[in-house]
């Protein structure tokens, strides 16, 4: 989750090289385009798509400053597996943009949306949590059935990466019932000064997310959740429809979601076995891409710094390797 300070900053995180084990014969170039999703009940919604390509990279992208990118590139292989992406509170589809790198590698199309109503732009619907899994079983089905892409999609092969809001997200969406009404107000009676019982103080919760009214996509068939907002809103009960392989991430030091009641809660809750990885002297924002020189200049310390010691670009290269690696292991390399 974000400051509202922070929101027009996000836009220019930036990428520390990701390390990864190439599949194919050679390993594949990195092609990038900006597309625009049609949502049937909203606005379209903005998309950015990292996929295999044999053309070269030229250039880094806007707000992704050390990534170069072969940008409209034809696109390579065919029956892709897709990752689909959900940023934190107040964040934009280009925040993880290092990991989408590390899955391209692999063989994947990443595909990450910038939510509607909750990004760096607009905060106008940030407490609306039906929404954001709605809107990503929206970009599933763009991508698999509309998107300039679609043919090269294998449809079978449907993962889901979320961090912080969007960590919940891709857990409600893969089948889980979080409680917000049963849970919710207990948990900031005992916890007001926690970032999510700030955002939302003085506010009502809207009435899709306390009426349950949760969008499941069962072409979701791998997770990755890490740092999980609102994870005491699930329960054993609202998690038992979580049955695809997860990997679950927790930063020790969590100091945006602290506590048991978010990552721990949900690792707690979940069915079956899982991976589950703590990351000893991690903080929140050590899950966003590293900052660059441009980046670190104009974005506040929480966003770029971390506790003294901890490595975030030596983490990244691990956490993108193991991500990719779950994913390929989970849902397999598409081959050309």
């Amino acid at each position: 989750m974000r400051s509202p300070r922070l929101l027009a900053l996000l836009a220019t995180l930036a990428f520390a090289g990701a390390v990864s084990t190439p599949t194919w014969a050679a390993e594949p170039h990195v092609g990038f385009m900006r597309l625009s999703a049609p949502d049937p009940a909203g606005p379209p919604i903005e998309v950015g798509v990292w996929y295999p390509t044999d053309t070269p990279e030229t250039a880094p992208a806007g707000g992704m400053e050390s990534l170069p990118v072969a940008a409209g590139a034809p696109i390579s292989g065919k029956t892709l597996p897709l990752v689909v992406m959900s940023h934190g509170n107040g964040g934009w589809f280009g925040g993880h943009y290092d990991t989408a790198a590390a899955l391209v590698k692999k063989g994947f199309a990443v595909a990450a949306l910038t939510h509607t109503g909750d990004n760096y732009r607009d905060q106008s619907r940030a407490l609306d949590m039906a929404e954001r899994p709605r809107q990503l079983s929206v970009l599933i089905g763009y991508m698999l059935d509309a998107s300039p892409m679609h043919a090269r999609l294998d449809p079978a092969k449907v993962g889901a990466f979320g961090f912080s809001s969007g960590g919940f997200t891709v857990l409600a969406a893969a089948g889980g019932e979080p409680n917000l009404a049963a849970t919710f107000p207990e948990h900031c009676l005992k916890h007001p000064a926690n970032y999510d019982c700030r955002l939302s103080a003085g506010k009502p919760l809207p009435a899709g997310a306390l009426a349950g009214r949760w969008t499941h996509d069962a072409r979701i068939k791998a997770v990755v959740s890490a740092a999980p907002a609102l994870g005491f809103t699930f329960g054993k009960p609202g998690l038992k429809g979580v049955t695809q392989p997860l990997q679950l991430w927790k930063a020790a030091d969590d100091e945006i979601l602290p506590g048991d009641d978010y990552a721990e809660a949900v690792h707690r809750a979940l069915p079956s076995a899982h991976d589950y990885r703590v990351v000893a002297g991690a903080r929140h924002f050590d899950f966003l891409a590293p900052c660059g020189p441009q980046a670190a200049k104009q974005l506040p310390q929480p966003l770029c710094t971390s506790a003294p010691g901890f490595d975030r670009a030596a983490f990244h290269a691990d956490f993108n390797a193991r991500v990719a690696t779950f994913f390929a292991t989970q849902l397999g390399v598409g081959e050309r």
